[in-house]
């Protein structure tokens, strides 16, 4: 069972690692709210990853569609034209970003849980999220990020429990570092 302290960490920790993931730079606003449901989320396909220990399995799923507005926005937080973005250089940006994402929340939780790893991103269909359920996790939760009032993705987060799951998030945890190089 998850309690529902734990279920607000899970949450707090992934908006913490959208916001610091999803922008190009730190000036970007990006806010993120919580979604009732699926159905607002039209993206055609979505980008896979998963946060593991020996007490659970967390899926982020970070929806998006390989349109131009979409191409638009990666290429320009990575300094390039979209028309220098190949297909596979698109979603191989999408994919990195993702990665970003589930390594900040992955370095977060490890606060809690030793013994923890993550999986590489895979790309797959968005009708893959209709099957959620069948899973059977004990905490799903859906979230809308808009960046800069302008580009908006939406992010499942989907975690099932092999044990019982409690931690609380402290005021001098809720920091976001993304990580620095230090030099000795």
């Amino acid at each position: 069972m998850i309690s529902n302290q734990a279920r607000d960490g899970f949450d707090h920790f992934l908006k913490q690692a959208i916001k610091a993931s999803l922008v190009a730079s730190p000036e970007d606003a990006c806010e993120v709210a919580v979604l009732a449901d699926l159905s607002d989320i039209k993206e055609t396909k979505m980008v896979a990853l998963t946060v593991s220990s020996y007490l659970f399995r967390l899926m982020v799923l970070i929806y998006f569609t390989p349109d131009s507005a979409t191409k638009e926005y990666f290429a320009g937080i990575n300094n390039m034209q979209a028309s220098e973005m190949s297909e596979q250089s698109f979603h191989d940006a999408v994919a990195e970003y993702g990665n970003i994402c589930c390594g900040i929340l992955n370095r977060d939780l490890g606060q809690f849980f030793p013994h923890i790893g993550m999986s590489t991103p895979n790309i797959i269909d968005r009708n893959c999220s209709s099957y959620l359920n069948v899973l059977g996790c004990g905490h799903i939760q859906h979230f809308k990020a808009t960046v800069n009032n302008n580009a908006q993705f939406h992010v499942s987060l989907c975690v099932s429990d092999y044990a019982d799951l409690d931690f609380v998030v402290k005021a001098d945890e809720e920091s976001v570092n993304t990580g620095e190089l230090e030099l000795f």
